[in-house]
């Protein structure tokens, strides 16, 4: 963060005596210093008012605070409704200073996939922030605008959302030149009841566009070709089946690390293009990179390029060779969409040996629970699975499904036994695909698997 005078980043919120220069905002006190603001959260476990003396201490100008707190000098203090509205406007105030070229990036699935491709794209044009990780809440999202610098030409912001009206404060705050929404999906039905609300929450990232800026959406999905939007945007489809889309990737060819296609842009003409990632999905993110980029000016053929410097974060579908078996790593996050993906990806691996599906619960679906895990079954009867591990109480649902379908099958009741499982019956050549929800910790299968396969 660039040192900025209070009077810049509070503009609208309040002031501290003697505008002092402010050189970090921070939410954890200890990583309060001489010079930060300390802003004080109150989360479900932990207050942060309960530490702004400790803050103050290790040298915090200033506090943000919700209420007055007992032994913390007032006039230390800025009180405002909201602690959380209050970081997005901070970060619109530092965001303000500076003058890249933004780009807005959400969706049900693949947001952060599609961020990792776009900020592989921007920057081989220029110096490029990027939102790290799923930074893409109240919190990550202004924490991403405070890293920008005046060297800073392109920012990937990553905006995620629970609810109605969360989407429209970030992209108020970020002010993009033109976004990207991935899909419309089924996730966080539980908080929005109907994918129709999911739609109008996503569609919020318009608001802060400019007049005349390019709003790129997956042609392949059911809702947004039809998606109405303000009149004065412009919608890019890009797709791989939707024939009327502007920009679509053919000739898809994949080997056992990449996948090759060919981008035909009816604006700007047929590139070749490749990806150090495997499926479907991922082809149409990476277009997506590739369409916000050229319509927001850069050279097409250089953008197509740059997709093959794509690199993957995470658990998300990172592929492993452990002792002979090959393991895709998909575990940070699960919904019935990723999950469909992630099984064709199994499904069509280049592999000699047997394909290998542990799943785990996948969280967030409300009332549609138990059907989305059923279907999750029968899409695995359908898939040339030869094993089914499944962990969690809502798995449960699919393994009986799928196991009904003739699928060999196995509902564990802990990843340890998944484990003893895989050691057992995993040899070379055998591919084992490991994902769930977050919440399930399915990282540590896999960290079971490689240790235990390593003391053979």
């Amino acid at each position: 963060m660039r040192p900025v005078l209070s009077s810049v980043l509070l503009r609208g919120l309040g002031e501290l005596p003697g505008d002092p220069e402010i050189t970090q905002v921070v939410t954890d006190s200890r990583a309060a210093s001489s010079g930060s603001l300390f802003v004080c959260i109150k989360g479900e476990r932990v207050d942060g008012h309960d530490y702004a003396r400790r803050a103050l201490d290790a040298g915090a100008a200033g506090l943000l605070v919700e209420h007055e707190v007992e032994d913390v000098p007032a006039q230390k203090c800025v009180i405002v409704p909201d602690a959380l509205d209050a970081m997005i406007r901070m970060g619109a105030n530092y965001r303000a200073q500076f003058a890249p070229v933004v780009v807005g990036v959400t969706g049900s699935v693949g947001k952060t996939t599609t961020k990792e491709f776009c900020a592989a794209v921007f920057s081989a044009f220029g110096e490029t922030l990027k939102t790290e990780g799923n930074q893409n809440n109240e919190i990550g999202m202004p924490n991403t605008l405070f890293r920008m610098e005046e060297s800073t030409q392109y920012a990937v912001v990553e905006m995620g959302m629970q609810g109605l009206g969360e989407i429209e404060k970030l992209t108020l705050a970020a002010q993009p030149a033109g976004a990207v929404i991935s899909c419309i999906g089924t996730s966080h039905l539980e908080q929005l009841g109907t994918r129709e609300n999911i739609l109008r929450a996503k569609l919020e990232i318009c608001d802060g566009l400019p007049a005349g800026a390019p709003v790129v959406v997956n042609g392949d999905d059911d809702y947004l070709p039809g998606a109405k939007l303000r009149g004065d945007l412009k919608k890019v489809l890009f797709a791989v089946d939707n024939k009327e889309a502007d920009v679509r990737a053919t000739d898809i060819k994949a080997d056992a690390e990449n996948t090759k296609f060919t981008i035909r842009d009816r604006e700007y003409g047929s590139f070749p293009a490749q990806i150090p990632a495997l499926g479907v999905h991922n082809v149409r993110n990476a277009l997506s990179a590739y369409t916000i980029a050229t319509r927001l000016g850069l050279d097409a053929a250089k953008a197509a390029a740059a997709l093959a410097d794509y690199k993957t974060t995470g658990h998300r579908q990172h592929v492993v060779r452990h002792n002979g078996v090959i393991v895709i790593e998909d575990c940070y996050n699960a919904n019935p969409d990723s999950m469909r993906a992630a099984l064709r990806t199994l499904q069509d691996y280049p592999a000699d040996g047997r394909r290998v599906a542990v799943l785990g619960d996948m969280f967030e679906l409300g009332s549609i629970t138990e059907k989305a895990h059923a279907e999750i079954g029968r899409i695995v009867a359908s898939s040339r699975i030869d094993l089914l591990l499944t962990v969690g109480e809502a798995m449960r649902t699919a393994h009986h499904q799928a196991q009904a379908l003739g699928v060999p099958a196995t509902h564990c009741k802990s990843k340890e036994d998944v484990v003893s499982i895989l050691r057992f019956y995993c040899r070379p050549g055998d591919v084992v695909l490991v994902k769930a929800s977050h919440g399930m910790a399915f990282e540590t299968i896999l960290q079971g698997f490689y240790a235990q396969e390593t003391e053979t």
